[in-house]
Protein backbone atom coordinates (compact mmCIF):
# COMPACT_ATOMS: atom_id res chain seq x y z
CA UNK A 1 0.00 0.00 0.00
CA UNK A 2 2.15 2.61 -1.01
CA UNK A 3 0.93 6.07 -1.26
CA UNK A 4 2.84 9.00 -1.25
CA UNK A 5 2.07 12.57 -1.03
CA UNK A 6 -0.54 14.27 -3.03
CA UNK A 7 -0.41 17.88 -3.98
CA UNK A 8 -3.05 20.21 -4.63
CA UNK A 9 -2.69 22.81 -7.95
CA UNK A 10 -1.96 25.51 -5.15
CA UNK A 11 1.36 23.75 -4.00
CA UNK A 12 -0.14 22.73 -0.74
CA UNK A 13 0.56 19.81 1.08
CA UNK A 14 -2.05 17.03 1.64
CA UNK A 15 -1.93 14.01 4.57
CA UNK A 16 -1.80 10.10 3.28
CA UNK A 17 -3.36 7.95 5.56
CA UNK A 18 -1.63 4.37 6.74
CA UNK A 19 1.33 5.19 5.87
CA UNK A 20 4.12 4.43 3.57
CA UNK A 21 6.75 2.47 2.60
CA UNK A 22 10.31 3.12 2.08
CA UNK A 23 13.09 2.06 -0.42
CA UNK A 24 13.83 -1.16 1.53
CA UNK A 25 10.57 -2.20 1.55
CA UNK A 26 9.98 -1.47 5.48
CA UNK A 27 7.08 0.16 7.07
CA UNK A 28 7.66 3.97 7.61
CA UNK A 29 4.96 4.34 10.15
CA UNK A 30 1.47 3.90 11.16
CA UNK A 31 -1.22 6.74 10.78
CA UNK A 32 -1.21 9.75 8.71
CA UNK A 33 2.26 10.66 7.20
CA UNK A 34 3.74 13.42 4.84
CA UNK A 35 6.07 12.54 2.12
CA UNK A 36 8.38 15.11 1.31
CA UNK A 37 11.17 15.05 -1.61
CA UNK A 38 14.84 14.93 -0.85
CA UNK A 39 16.51 15.54 -4.86
CA UNK A 40 20.23 15.10 -5.18
CA UNK A 41 22.34 15.71 -8.38
CA UNK A 42 24.94 14.43 -9.35
CA UNK A 43 27.35 12.51 -11.85
CA UNK A 44 25.59 9.17 -11.77
CA UNK A 45 27.12 7.83 -14.87
CA UNK A 46 30.63 8.69 -17.08
CA UNK A 47 33.01 10.99 -15.81
CA UNK A 48 33.46 11.72 -12.10
CA UNK A 49 30.58 8.88 -11.31
CA UNK A 50 32.51 7.30 -9.08
CA UNK A 51 32.49 9.71 -6.54
CA UNK A 52 29.19 11.36 -8.20
CA UNK A 53 27.42 7.97 -6.89
CA UNK A 54 29.21 7.93 -2.90
CA UNK A 55 27.20 11.44 -2.73
CA UNK A 56 23.88 9.35 -3.85
CA UNK A 57 24.35 6.18 -1.47
CA UNK A 58 25.11 8.83 1.68
CA UNK A 59 22.26 10.57 0.54
CA UNK A 60 20.09 7.87 0.56
CA UNK A 61 21.63 6.57 3.50
CA UNK A 62 20.90 9.68 5.98
CA UNK A 63 17.71 9.50 4.55
CA UNK A 64 16.99 6.09 5.64
CA UNK A 65 18.15 6.28 8.60
CA UNK A 66 16.09 9.44 9.52
CA UNK A 67 13.13 7.14 8.77
CA UNK A 68 14.08 4.38 10.31
CA UNK A 69 14.11 6.38 13.54
CA UNK A 70 11.31 8.88 12.80
CA UNK A 71 13.25 11.74 13.24
CA UNK A 72 10.40 13.98 12.40
CA UNK A 73 7.61 12.30 13.20
CA UNK A 74 4.76 12.85 11.05
CA UNK A 75 7.25 12.86 7.78
CA UNK A 76 8.39 10.25 6.01
CA UNK A 77 11.03 11.05 3.32
CA UNK A 78 11.66 10.19 -0.12
CA UNK A 79 15.46 10.79 -2.20
CA UNK A 80 15.35 11.43 -5.86
CA UNK A 81 18.38 11.39 -7.54
CA UNK A 82 19.55 13.14 -10.32
CA UNK A 83 21.91 12.17 -12.90
CA UNK A 84 23.71 15.58 -14.34
CA UNK A 85 26.37 13.77 -16.11
CA UNK A 86 28.99 16.19 -14.80
CA UNK A 87 27.21 18.84 -17.58
CA UNK A 88 26.39 22.02 -16.08
CA UNK A 89 23.57 22.44 -18.49
CA UNK A 90 22.12 19.25 -17.55
CA UNK A 91 22.37 20.20 -13.88
CA UNK A 92 20.17 23.21 -14.49
CA UNK A 93 17.94 20.97 -15.65
CA UNK A 94 17.98 18.85 -12.91
CA UNK A 95 17.66 21.71 -10.63
CA UNK A 96 14.15 23.32 -12.29
CA UNK A 97 13.06 19.64 -11.90
CA UNK A 98 13.66 19.30 -8.19
CA UNK A 99 12.10 22.64 -7.66
CA UNK A 100 8.91 21.69 -9.91
CA UNK A 101 8.72 19.18 -7.60
CA UNK A 102 5.68 20.23 -4.92
CA UNK A 103 6.98 17.60 -2.83
CA UNK A 104 10.83 18.56 -2.34
CA UNK A 105 12.15 20.51 0.36
CA UNK A 106 15.90 20.68 -0.53
CA UNK A 107 18.67 19.15 -2.58
CA UNK A 108 22.28 18.13 -2.13
CA UNK A 109 24.70 18.20 -4.49
CA UNK A 110 26.02 18.50 -6.87
CA UNK A 111 29.37 17.39 -7.20
CA UNK A 112 31.09 19.87 -9.47
CA UNK A 113 31.51 23.14 -9.07
CA UNK A 114 31.01 24.39 -12.53
CA UNK A 115 27.62 22.71 -12.57
CA UNK A 116 27.01 24.47 -9.67
CA UNK A 117 27.26 27.56 -10.83
CA UNK A 118 24.21 26.44 -13.32
CA UNK A 119 21.82 25.78 -10.43
CA UNK A 120 22.16 28.53 -7.80
CA UNK A 121 19.42 31.01 -9.58
CA UNK A 122 17.54 28.15 -9.69
CA UNK A 123 17.09 27.10 -6.20
CA UNK A 124 17.32 30.91 -5.72
CA UNK A 125 14.48 31.64 -7.28
CA UNK A 126 12.57 28.47 -5.86
CA UNK A 127 13.65 29.76 -2.26
CA UNK A 128 14.91 26.11 -1.61
CA UNK A 129 18.02 24.66 0.60
CA UNK A 130 20.56 22.93 -1.51
CA UNK A 131 23.59 22.21 0.11
CA UNK A 132 26.65 20.81 -1.60
CA UNK A 133 28.92 18.48 0.04
CA UNK A 134 31.81 18.66 -2.72
CA UNK A 135 31.95 21.87 -4.54
CA UNK A 136 34.68 24.02 -2.98
CA UNK A 137 34.95 26.94 -5.84
CA UNK A 138 34.95 30.35 -3.31
CA UNK A 139 32.72 32.60 -5.69
CA UNK A 140 29.56 30.30 -4.70
CA UNK A 141 29.71 31.49 -1.32
CA UNK A 142 31.52 34.45 -1.28
CA UNK A 143 31.23 36.32 -4.86
CA UNK A 144 33.30 37.05 -7.84
CA UNK A 145 35.17 39.35 -6.00
CA UNK A 146 35.96 36.92 -3.05
CA UNK A 147 39.26 37.88 -2.88
CA UNK A 148 39.01 41.43 -2.08
CA UNK A 149 35.16 41.88 -1.67
CA UNK A 150 33.56 38.68 -0.38
CA UNK A 151 29.89 39.40 -1.13
CA UNK A 152 27.21 36.29 -0.43
CA UNK A 153 25.40 36.08 -3.68
CA UNK A 154 22.88 33.24 -2.79
CA UNK A 155 21.04 32.51 0.40
CA UNK A 156 19.88 29.20 -0.55
CA UNK A 157 23.18 27.67 -1.10
CA UNK A 158 25.49 25.89 1.23
CA UNK A 159 28.30 23.49 0.80
CA UNK A 160 29.49 20.69 3.91
CA UNK A 161 32.69 21.04 2.35
CA UNK A 162 35.76 23.78 2.43
CA UNK A 163 37.13 25.92 -0.02
CA UNK A 164 40.03 25.66 -2.44
CA UNK A 165 40.76 28.78 -0.82
CA UNK A 166 42.05 26.44 1.93
CA UNK A 167 42.75 23.28 -0.11
CA UNK A 168 45.13 25.04 -2.68
CA UNK A 169 47.39 26.43 0.33
CA UNK A 170 47.09 23.60 2.02
CA UNK A 171 48.49 21.62 -1.11
CA UNK A 172 51.13 24.06 -1.87
CA UNK A 173 52.77 24.36 1.41
CA UNK A 174 52.57 20.11 1.63
CA UNK A 175 54.18 20.51 -1.97
CA UNK A 176 57.09 23.01 -0.66
CA UNK A 177 57.74 22.11 3.29
CA UNK A 178 56.58 19.05 3.16
CA UNK A 179 57.89 17.14 0.10
CA UNK A 180 60.78 19.29 0.07
CA UNK A 181 59.31 20.56 -4.13
CA UNK A 182 61.02 23.65 -5.18
CA UNK A 183 60.04 23.99 -9.11
CA UNK A 184 56.49 23.04 -10.13
CA UNK A 185 54.92 22.59 -13.21
CA UNK A 186 51.13 23.65 -12.99
CA UNK A 187 48.43 22.32 -15.18
CA UNK A 188 44.50 22.97 -15.25
CA UNK A 189 41.46 21.67 -17.07
CA UNK A 190 39.94 24.96 -17.71
CA UNK A 191 36.83 24.19 -15.86
CA UNK A 192 35.58 26.38 -12.56
CA UNK A 193 37.04 23.96 -9.81
CA UNK A 194 40.34 22.94 -11.68
CA UNK A 195 41.11 26.25 -12.84
CA UNK A 196 40.57 28.07 -9.38
CA UNK A 197 42.05 25.41 -7.37
CA UNK A 198 45.51 25.50 -10.00
CA UNK A 199 45.67 29.64 -9.87
CA UNK A 200 45.45 29.37 -5.77
CA UNK A 201 47.91 26.68 -5.44
CA UNK A 202 50.60 28.22 -7.83
CA UNK A 203 49.81 31.57 -5.92
CA UNK A 204 49.95 30.08 -2.71
CA UNK A 205 53.59 27.97 -3.88
CA UNK A 206 55.36 31.21 -5.24
CA UNK A 207 54.10 33.32 -1.63
CA UNK A 208 56.05 30.54 0.22
CA UNK A 209 58.90 31.03 -1.99
CA UNK A 210 58.26 28.13 -4.71
CA UNK A 211 58.84 28.49 -8.27
CA UNK A 212 56.15 27.73 -10.83
CA UNK A 213 58.71 27.22 -13.95
CA UNK A 214 55.43 26.94 -16.45
CA UNK A 215 51.69 26.40 -16.80
CA UNK A 216 49.37 24.54 -19.47
CA UNK A 217 45.67 23.54 -20.06
CA UNK A 218 44.52 20.53 -21.01
CA UNK A 219 40.69 19.93 -22.42
CA UNK A 220 38.15 17.39 -20.49
CA UNK A 221 37.89 14.37 -22.46
CA UNK A 222 41.55 14.76 -23.58
CA UNK A 223 43.29 11.30 -24.01
CA UNK A 224 46.57 11.83 -25.40
CA UNK A 225 49.36 13.79 -23.45
CA UNK A 226 52.35 13.65 -24.94
CA UNK A 227 52.86 16.98 -25.84
CA UNK A 228 52.13 17.71 -22.43
CA UNK A 229 54.71 15.32 -20.67
CA UNK A 230 57.44 16.78 -23.38
CA UNK A 231 56.89 20.34 -21.96
CA UNK A 232 57.03 18.80 -17.99
CA UNK A 233 60.18 17.37 -18.93
CA UNK A 234 61.85 20.12 -20.65
CA UNK A 235 60.96 22.37 -17.93
CA UNK A 236 63.03 20.20 -15.31
CA UNK A 237 59.73 20.42 -12.58
CA UNK A 238 60.47 18.12 -9.44
CA UNK A 239 56.76 18.11 -9.27
CA UNK A 240 53.19 18.22 -11.65
CA UNK A 241 50.65 20.38 -9.85
CA UNK A 242 46.59 19.03 -11.94
CA UNK A 243 43.48 20.79 -10.99
CA UNK A 244 40.55 18.94 -12.43
CA UNK A 245 39.51 15.58 -11.85
CA UNK A 246 40.56 11.92 -11.94
CA UNK A 247 39.81 11.26 -15.17
CA UNK A 248 42.23 13.07 -17.11
CA UNK A 249 44.88 13.50 -14.30
CA UNK A 250 44.96 9.59 -13.98
CA UNK A 251 46.26 9.61 -17.62
CA UNK A 252 48.68 12.30 -17.74
CA UNK A 253 50.11 11.07 -14.73
CA UNK A 254 50.77 7.31 -16.74
CA UNK A 255 52.00 9.09 -19.99
CA UNK A 256 54.23 10.87 -17.92
CA UNK A 257 55.88 8.39 -16.01
CA UNK A 258 55.65 6.16 -19.44
CA UNK A 259 57.63 9.06 -20.82
CA UNK A 260 60.64 8.84 -18.62
CA UNK A 261 59.43 11.96 -16.48
CA UNK A 262 59.46 10.34 -12.76
CA UNK A 263 58.03 13.07 -10.75
CA UNK A 264 55.34 13.03 -8.54
CA UNK A 265 51.68 14.16 -9.87
CA UNK A 266 49.79 16.38 -6.69
CA UNK A 267 46.12 17.18 -7.27
CA UNK A 268 43.04 18.40 -5.06
CA UNK A 269 39.88 16.39 -4.44
CA UNK A 270 39.07 15.98 -7.32
CA UNK A 271 41.60 12.95 -7.83
CA UNK A 272 40.96 11.41 -4.80
CA UNK A 273 39.18 8.64 -5.66
CA UNK A 274 39.99 5.05 -5.73
CA UNK A 275 39.32 4.94 -10.07
CA UNK A 276 42.28 7.31 -10.27
CA UNK A 277 44.74 4.42 -8.95
CA UNK A 278 42.54 1.68 -10.69
CA UNK A 279 43.12 3.80 -13.91
CA UNK A 280 46.58 4.60 -13.57
CA UNK A 281 48.20 1.37 -12.19
CA UNK A 282 51.05 1.45 -11.05
CA UNK A 283 52.32 4.66 -12.32
CA UNK A 284 50.09 5.88 -9.73
CA UNK A 285 52.42 5.28 -6.95
CA UNK A 286 53.65 8.19 -5.07
CA UNK A 287 51.36 10.67 -6.48
CA UNK A 288 49.17 12.90 -4.01
CA UNK A 289 45.81 14.65 -3.82
CA UNK A 290 44.29 17.01 -0.83
CA UNK A 291 40.82 16.51 0.10
CA UNK A 292 38.33 17.86 2.64
CA UNK A 293 37.98 16.64 6.18
CA UNK A 294 40.10 13.94 7.76
CA UNK A 295 39.60 10.16 6.41
CA UNK A 296 36.25 8.96 6.84
CA UNK A 297 37.62 5.60 8.35
CA UNK A 298 39.35 7.63 11.40
CA UNK A 299 35.92 9.15 12.20
CA UNK A 300 34.13 6.97 15.22
CA UNK A 301 31.15 8.53 13.74
CA UNK A 302 30.96 7.36 10.52
CA UNK A 303 31.57 3.35 11.29
CA UNK A 304 28.10 2.51 11.52
CA UNK A 305 27.69 4.75 7.80
CA UNK A 306 30.62 2.45 6.29
CA UNK A 307 29.77 -0.71 7.65
CA UNK A 308 25.77 0.30 5.91
CA UNK A 309 27.23 1.57 2.60
CA UNK A 310 29.16 -1.69 2.43
CA UNK A 311 26.66 -3.87 3.32
CA UNK A 312 24.35 -2.46 1.15
CA UNK A 313 26.87 -3.35 -1.76
CA UNK A 314 26.43 0.54 -3.06
CA UNK A 315 28.35 1.32 -6.07
CA UNK A 316 30.67 4.44 -5.70
CA UNK A 317 33.55 5.10 -3.31
CA UNK A 318 31.86 6.79 -0.25
CA UNK A 319 35.85 7.92 1.02
CA UNK A 320 35.82 11.83 -0.63
CA UNK A 321 32.16 12.59 -0.38
CA UNK A 322 29.75 9.84 1.84
CA UNK A 323 29.73 11.42 5.12
CA UNK A 324 29.43 14.97 4.19
CA UNK A 325 26.63 14.36 1.59
CA UNK A 326 24.94 12.37 4.83
CA UNK A 327 25.31 15.15 6.95
CA UNK A 328 24.39 17.73 4.27
CA UNK A 329 21.12 15.43 3.86
CA UNK A 330 20.84 15.54 7.58
CA UNK A 331 20.92 18.90 7.86
CA UNK A 332 18.21 19.34 5.57
CA UNK A 333 16.07 17.10 7.76
CA UNK A 334 16.70 18.73 10.67
CA UNK A 335 15.78 21.63 9.42
CA UNK A 336 12.49 20.08 8.51
CA UNK A 337 12.28 19.07 12.08
CA UNK A 338 12.35 22.38 13.32
CA UNK A 339 9.97 24.10 10.56
CA UNK A 340 7.44 21.32 12.11
CA UNK A 341 7.82 21.95 15.85
CA UNK A 342 7.84 25.50 15.05
CA UNK A 343 4.56 25.13 12.74
CA UNK A 344 3.18 23.48 15.81
CA UNK A 345 3.84 20.23 15.24
CA UNK A 346 2.50 20.31 12.17
CA UNK A 347 3.74 20.49 8.66
CA UNK A 348 3.23 23.75 7.04
CA UNK A 349 0.63 23.29 4.61
CA UNK A 350 1.99 25.36 2.06
CA UNK A 351 5.17 23.88 0.33
CA UNK A 352 6.57 27.57 -0.16
CA UNK A 353 6.40 28.35 3.15
CA UNK A 354 8.03 25.45 4.48
CA UNK A 355 10.82 26.01 2.05
CA UNK A 356 11.79 29.01 3.34
CA UNK A 357 11.57 27.85 6.47
CA UNK A 358 14.05 24.84 5.48
CA UNK A 359 16.88 27.49 4.37
CA UNK A 360 16.39 29.32 7.44
CA UNK A 361 17.21 26.73 9.83
CA UNK A 362 19.71 25.41 7.62
CA UNK A 363 21.60 28.37 8.44
CA UNK A 364 21.27 27.91 11.98
CA UNK A 365 22.29 24.11 11.52
CA UNK A 366 24.71 23.60 14.80
CA UNK A 367 24.53 19.20 15.51
CA UNK A 368 27.72 16.90 15.20
CA UNK A 369 27.51 14.76 11.97
CA UNK A 370 29.28 11.58 11.33
CA UNK A 371 32.43 14.01 9.44
CA UNK A 372 32.17 16.39 11.73
CA UNK A 373 30.58 19.67 13.50
CA UNK A 374 28.50 20.38 11.05
CA UNK A 375 27.13 24.44 11.00
CA UNK A 376 27.82 27.44 8.88
CA UNK A 377 29.42 30.79 8.32
CA UNK A 378 27.49 33.98 7.29
CA UNK A 379 28.44 32.80 3.76
CA UNK A 380 26.88 29.61 3.61
CA UNK A 381 30.76 27.80 4.09
CA UNK A 382 31.19 24.93 6.46
CA UNK A 383 32.86 26.01 9.83
CA UNK A 384 34.33 22.71 9.67
CA UNK A 385 38.18 23.84 7.89
CA UNK A 386 39.99 20.36 8.00
CA UNK A 387 42.01 19.01 5.32
CA UNK A 388 44.28 16.01 4.59
CA UNK A 389 46.81 15.31 2.27
CA UNK A 390 46.50 11.64 0.53
CA UNK A 391 49.59 9.68 -1.04
CA UNK A 392 49.65 6.70 -3.35
CA UNK A 393 51.36 3.89 -1.36
CA UNK A 394 51.37 0.54 -2.18
CA UNK A 395 48.07 0.96 -4.59
CA UNK A 396 46.41 2.72 -1.77
CA UNK A 397 45.62 6.00 -0.65
CA UNK A 398 46.91 6.66 2.80
CA UNK A 399 46.58 9.88 4.90
CA UNK A 400 50.03 11.86 5.26
CA UNK A 401 49.16 15.09 6.82
CA UNK A 402 45.84 15.90 8.31
CA UNK A 403 45.67 19.74 9.54
CA UNK A 404 43.98 23.44 7.99
CA UNK A 405 45.55 25.92 6.36
CA UNK A 406 47.77 29.25 7.43
CA UNK A 407 46.03 31.64 5.07
CA UNK A 408 49.09 34.50 6.83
Amino acid sequence: MVILTSVLATGALTLTACGSRDDNGGDSGDGDTTTLTIGVDAPLSGENSTTGLGIQYGAQIAVDDANKNKLVPGVTFKLKAYDDKAQPATGQSNATSITGDKTAVGAVGPLNSGVAQSMQQVFASANMVEISPSNTNPELTQGKNWQTDKKRPYKTYFRTATTDELQGSFAADYALNGLKKKKVFVVDDKQTYGAGLAKIFAEQFKKLGGTVVATDHVNTGDKDFSSLVTKIKNSKADLLYYGGQYDESSLITKQMKDGGVKIPLFGGDGMYATTYIEAAGTESEGDLATAIGVPADTLPAAKTFIETYKAKGYKGDYGAYGAYSYDATTAIIKAVKAAVEANDNKVPSDINALRSSVVDEVQKSDFEGISGKVSFDEYGDTTNKQLTVYQVTNGEWKAVKTGTADLG
